[in-house]
Order: C-alpha cells, then sequence, then structure tokens
C-alpha cells in the first residue's frame, strides 16, 4: 500500500509514519522547508518538501496513492497572525480532501484532536456523542480543528471513505518541539512547577495511537464520517505530577494556586512575551482558560469498532521522561 503521510516530522506522525513502515508500507511524507528532520531518521520513505497552504503543489505526490494519512496540523496556543492557522488547519484540509478525491485516494484518515469534544468544568467524562458545538472551542487552535473536522465529516456524508481520529493527549519519545504536555514533563524535570491548577487531562500512550492509525488504513476498520477517541488514563495535573515524582524521585508540588492566579501571570507573559518581544510565551490566557475544564474522556468507540487498546500510561511517561533526558531538555537527575 502506498501512503501519503502529512505531519511526519511531528510527534505523533513521525510514530505513525514509522508505524505504517514497519507494516511494508511505500512511504510519500510530506516535510516543510523549516521542518526539524530528526524524527524521519533512519525511516525508509520518499520525502516530498512542500505546504499545506499550497495543497496543488503536493497532487502530483498524491496521485497514484491508495490511503491518505493527515496527520499535520498548526498546533500552537499562541500565534500573531491567526489566519495562517485557519488556512492550513481547515482550508488545506478541504483541499486535500478534494485531491484525495480527484485522484482516487480510497481511504482519507484524519487526525483531529480531542480538543474538538464538548468538555465540562465537573470532570465528567465525554465521548463522541456529548453536545458540542463551535461556540464551545476555546481559541483558534481549537476553533481550527473543530473546522476542520466538519469539513472532514462532510465531505464522508458525501461518498469519500473518511476516518477521524481524535487522539487525546500523547506521551512517549520523540517529542521534539516539545508539545504543551511535553513541556510539562521537561518543566517538572528541571523543577521549575512551583504549583499547579486544578485541571485535568487524558494521557495515552503515542504508540497505541499509532499502531490504531495504521489499523485505520483498512477499510474494513472503522466506519467512514465517524470520530473515534483515542485516549488512556484520565488523570488530574496534580496525579500527573504524582506520577512523575515516583519515577524520577524529584517533589511533586503541594501547592495549589487559583485559575484566577495562573490567568493574572498568563496574561503578563503573553503581553510581555508574544506583543512585545515576538515570542511564544510559556503561559497562554488560552491555555489557562482551556484548563477550567478537566479533559476526560471515554475510548469506548474505539476500543469497540477500531480495536483501539487503553493501557496504564506509567510505561509511556517514564519513556518520554528518558527521552527528554537523554536528549538534553533536561539533567539526567
Amino acid at each position: 500500500m502506498r501512503v501519503f503521510v502529512t505531519g511526519a516530522t511531528g510527534f505523533v506522525g513521525g510514530h505513525v509514519a514509522r508505524e505504517l513502515a514497519s507494516r511494508g508500507a511505500d512511504l510519500r511524507l510530506l516535510t516543510r522547508r523549516t521542518s526539524n528532520p530528526a524524527n524521519l531518521e533512519g525511516l525508509r520513505g520518499e520525502t516530498v518538501t512542500g505546504d499545506l497552504l499550497e495543497p496543488e503543489g503536493l497532487r502530483s505526490a498524491i496521485r497514484g496513492c491508495d490511503a491518505l494519512m493527515h496527520v499535520a496540523a498548526d498546533y500552537r496556543l499562541w500565534v500573531r497572525d491567526p489566519d495562517t492557522m485557519y488556512r492550513s488547519n481547515v482550508e488545506g484540509t478541504r483541499a486535500l480532501l478534494r485531491i484525495a478525491r480527484e485522484e482516487g485516494v480510497r481511504r482519507f484518515v484524519y487526525t483531529s484532536s480531542v480538543a474538538t469534544m464538548g468538555f465540562r468544568s465537573d470532570g465528567t467524562i465525554v465521548d463522541e456523542d456529548t453536545p458540542v458545538t463551535l461556540a464551545d472551542m476555546v481559541g483558534h487552535y481549537k476553533r481550527s480543528k473543530f473546522m476542520a473536522e466538519q469539513v472532514a465529516l462532510e465531505a464522508a456524508r458525501a461518498g469519500q471513505s473518511v476516518i477521524v481520529l481524535n487522539p487525546t493527549t500523547p506521551i512517549g519519545p520523540g517529542d521534539l518541539k516539545p508539545t504543551p504536555t511535553g513541556r510539562i514533563i521537561v518543566d517538572f524535570l528541571n523543577r521549575k512547577f512551583p504549583a499547579y491548577v486544578d485541571t485535568g487531562l487524558n494521557l495515552v500512550d503515542v504508540t497505541e495511537v499509532a499502531r490504531t492509525h495504521a489499523d485505520a488504513l483498512n477499510e474494513d476498520v472503522g466506519r467512514p464520517g465517524e470520530r473515534y477517541i483515542l485516549g488512556g488514563e484520565n488523570l488530574t495535573l496534580k496525579q500527573i505530577l504524582d506520577k512523575m515524582s515516583s519515577i524520577t524521585g524529584l517533589p511533586s508540588p503541594s501547592m495549589q494556586v487559583p485559575h484566577s492566579v495562573a490567568m493574572i501571570f498568563a496574561f503578563f507573559d503573553e503581553t510581555l512575551a508574544g506583543k512585545i518581544r515576538g515570542k511564544e510565551p510559556r503561559a497562554t490566557v488560552e491555555a489557562v482558560r482551556m484548563g477550567k475544564k478537566k479533559m476526560f474522556a471515554s475510548s469506548a468507540k474505539a476500543e469497540h469498532e477500531l480495536g483501539f487498546r487503553v493501557v496504564p500510561v506509567y510505561k509511556a511517561l517514564r519513556t518520554a521522561i528518558d527521552w527528554f533526558r537523554g536528549r538534553g531538555y533536561a539533567p539526567q537527575t
């Protein structure tokens, strides 16, 4: 099977590409000129330089492929010009779907995000059927992913073989950037996590996410036009920090601060770093607003229809810690 993969230089995309390669897939991997190629090292496949902002330039690479795995996204919680994010995440997805149809690509797997689900502040465990609208989305990233997901579902309703996967918060090796969750780990390892807020996440082993992506290329797996949450353990931030403490021996913060205090810090950090210095802030108002909702989710539908496995997150968390330490993100001890 020949598969066109976007986002292979990223965290989740890199794992997806390696899982596909291990199954013998013939890969065409989209990279941008500015991408860090480290996650492609030793990976067998043809690299294609291009950009979701110029999708027609990808047509020749998509031509002849049996499937398209769209993992790439503009994932930033702070952005000076949000128009670029919408062009990439929404219009880029729309164009890829169209080109895939025109080129006869049989299967399209779209990697969305659990961020598009209808989370509540009381920690209610949500699923794919929990009511949600665009108005519930906090910030440009969530809004753009929600809109892109709707584009993918619309294509499926029109008859295209499209399946939507919604990973929760993946952890494991290869988080080069790192992602916001990777930053939590790195900050903890560098003893820059003096306090915590009352929030919660669902952590998932990135290798399980990648395995299910590869399984989803089989047209007998899952149902076109359906969303599938790929998650693991529902944990409060304090529980995550305590798990890292048990792995590393480093102290877990004991001071909880209210969201209002975190919001004030984020406001000043965003103003100074983002608006004045033009750099991405460490804390953003959007992230704090998102943190008011505990992102607890169920993966029962993916378990039943995709064969997804919900596994304990301890091993993936330990692997991530070892990876970050081994590559100089944090001290070894």
